[in-house]
């Protein structure tokens, strides 16, 4: 099943988007945490038909949130290592984006900064062909690839998410908290959108917004939860207290 984790805006705390995360839930145990079968997804060579599930849930979900009259948040999708090496893998995403009408379906991929890094060239030209289907591409886990800044500028990109080790230590270690300004100036300076990971307290937010970060991800607003607790959750004017 797909749970959801939202995205709030800086400035109002409004729901702009959510980020879709693969959940099992075991009829006898329960939900089963992802680092227990992530893993084993991958050791199976089940993680690509994983993937193009996640992925064909979110577009129908999204299309759910549509029927229903709300204004549907745009929905994340991670994209696995193995995903991004299938030379189908365009054409798997493309006939998602078909499922829910073409252009503009709402839809952002998620790819780790160390990912796109591995096979950059090839990367740069699936990427290229994944936007001009209309959707965003999202590097996550930003600030610890290593990335080439000149590659950077190269990558069609919409948004960088800082790497929530960076926003959990930036309150005790100066270095931590120089670099999540430091990826918010670069970024904004290249007409990118910045998230935060891992904001979990009060006192985090309102660093992030004294450093203009665009939005922000994590417990303090809401946990990742179900499809109908989401569905609630945009029905009801979008925007979330803190504490969520």
């Amino acid at each position: 099943m797909l749970h959801y984790q939202p995205r709030v805006a800086l400035e109002n705390s409004h729901i702009v988007g959510v980020e879709a995360l693969i959940r099992w839930n075991d009829p006898e145990t329960g939900l089963v945490p992802p680092i227990q079968f992530i893993s084993l997804l991958e050791e199976t060579g089940l993680i690509p038909e994983a993937g193009d599930w996640a992925l064909r849930r979110a577009v129908q979900d999204q299309g759910h949130w549509l029927e229903a009259g709300f204004v549907a948040p745009h929905i994340a999708v991670n994209v696995s290592p193995i995903q991004l090496q299938q030379r189908d893998f365009v054409k798997l995403v493309q006939r998602a984006v078909e499922e829910l009408g073409g252009k503009g379906c709402g839809l952002d991929l998620e790819i780790t900064e160390s990912l796109i890094m591995e096979d950059i060239e090839s990367n740069i030209r699936k990427l290229k062909a994944i936007r001009d289907m209309g959707l965003n591409i999202v590097i996550d886990d930003f600030g610890t690839g290593y990335s080439s800044l000149a590659y950077l500028a190269k990558l069609p990109i919409s948004t960088v998410k800082i790497d929530r080790s960076f926003i959990i230590t930036m309150l005790d270690n100066s270095d931590s908290m120089t670099l999540v300004s430091t990826i918010i100036s670069l970024a904004h300076s290249l007409r990118l959108k910045v998230v935060a990971e891992g904001v979990d307290q009060e006192v985090q937010a309102k660093i992030l917004r004294l450093l203009r970060c665009d939005e922000m991800q994590g417990h303090l607003f809401s946990r990742p939860i179900p499809f109908d607790e989401m569905s609630a959750l945009i029905g009801n004017s979008g925007t979330l207290e803190t504490g969520g």
